[in-house]
């Protein structure tokens, strides 16, 4: 099958279309056909990270470890899969480096998929779920309920679109953070103010039109529980996606009252949650660009800009 492996070594390691035996799935996983995966800032951080750090030897390289999102067919399943067939489309993702969603083949866990909503695409499902997910389990974390105030930092980004949704589906008020370019597409998305962080230091209470929030969600993690203080009320909760957290100010972070780090997991029930409301139309992917299989480093350089509004998506199959 055609996969997506490593060239070169270093610096130098270009992301390419390469040949790999299909994988075969274990007794609780399914093997998909992959329609479509999605490009993640973890991709680049860490996966090619590693790419770079293992050299080759001879012309066997590391296996590929690129792509956590899927969306596709069912075309095999385990022994002890229960609740999915043969045919069924459906997406998830699995943070666990065999994954590789990047390839025309995928073996995945059972309980990290969901059948996909009947009105989505596969492009649209495959966006969904590592950001969607990240959305829904630190807008939990922070104790977004009914009738909160919510800020979320990043709000036009993969992350920050789902989370300004969802929050709102949640019954929360909410202020996204974004530039001036994106001011106009996160009020489309349902947040109830926003706020061009161009404009002047919003982090100061005395800068309008920022306020006191009970929950400060930072999807850009960029910021600190102290660099927020003036936005938190007393009892209010800081949630970093942590991608830009390191070592002993990630270990503070995780352990300081009222803060929070969220570490993604894929699971049916959340899939499935955000599902039905994207099957109302209540929640909906936003695309910033899609990309071939043999496109994957034109894809991986886009998201390295951090200009992105809304998800990339490599259509290992093209839609239509």
């Amino acid at each position: 099958m055609k996969a997506i492996i490593p060239k070169g070594f270093g610096p130098i390691v270009r992301l390419a279309v390469g040949e790999r035996a299909k994988p075969t799935p274990g007794k609780n996983d399914v093997l998909v056909k992959v329609h479509a995966a999605s490009v993640n800032p973890k991709d680049w951080k860490l996966n090619l990270s590693l790419a770079r750090a293992a050299p080759p030897v001879g012309r066997r390289f590391v296996p590929p470890l690129f792509g956590d999102d899927l969306a596709g067919e069912v075309v095999e399943v385990g022994a002890n899969v229960a609740g999915f067939e043969i045919g069924d489309r459906v997406y998830g993702m699995d943070m666990r480096l065999r994954t590789a969603t990047l390839a025309e083949y995928a073996v995945i866990d059972q309980r990290r998929i969901a059948r996909m909503p009947a009105n989505l695409s596969f492009t649209e499902a495959a966006a969904v779920p590592l950001a969607g997910q990240t959305a829904l389990q630190g807008l939990r974390k922070g104790r977004a309920v009914a009738g909160r105030s919510v800020l979320i930092i990043g709000a036009s980004g993969g992350v920050g679109t789902y989370a300004v949704q969802i929050a709102k589906q949640l019954g929360c008020h909410v202020t996204g953070v974004c530039s001036t370019r994106n001011i106009e597409r996160v009020r489309a998305l349902g947040a109830d103010a926003v706020i061009d962080y161009t404009a002047g230091d919003y982090r100061q209470r005395t800068h309008k039109p920022a306020g006191v929030f009970d929950l400060v969600f930072d999807v850009t993690s960029f910021e600190t529980p102290a660099s927020c203080a003036a936005l938190l009320a007393p009892e209010g909760h800081f949630v970093s996606t942590m991608g830009h957290t390191r070592g002993m100010a990630g270990t503070l972070l995780a352990r300081r009252r009222n803060a929070s780090l969220v570490r993604v997991e894929s699971w049916t029930a959340d899939l499935e949650t955000i599902g039905d409301w994207m099957a109302t139309g209540a929640v909906r992917s936003i695309i910033d660009s899609t990309f071939g299989l043999a496109e994957t480093q034109q894809a991986y350089d886009r998201s390295r800009t951090g200009r992105a509004r809304g998800k990339i998506v490599i259509e290992v199959v093209p839609e239509g």
